[in-house]
C-alpha cells in the first residue's frame, strides 16, 4: 500500500521547487532591461519598497500586532 510513498513525496518537492523558479523566472525577465536605466531602476525598487511597506502595515494592522 505504501510502495514508493516517499520518492512520490520527493517528486512533489521538486515539482514545487520547479514551478516557483519557473514562475520567478517569467515574472523578472521582462523587468531586467528596465533595470539597466537609473530612473526606472530607481522607480521600480521605490514600487516594490513601497508594496513591502504597505503590506507589512496592512498585516500588522489586521493581526492587531503593536509596534511597541
Amino acid at each position: 500500500m505504501f510502495d514508493g510513498f516517499w520518492e512520490n513525496v520527493l517528486r512533489y518537492q521538486r515539482y514545487f521547487i520547479s514551478i516557483l523558479l519557473g514562475l520567478l523566472l517569467n515574472t523578472f525577465a521582462p523587468v531586467m532591461p528596465l533595470l539597466k536605466r537609473p530612473v526606472t531602476s530607481i522607480a521600480i525598487v521605490g514600487i516594490f519598497v513601497g508594496t513591502l511597506v504597505f503590506l507589512t502595515f496592512t498585516l500588522r494592522a489586521m493581526l492587531g500586532l503593536s509596534t511597541t
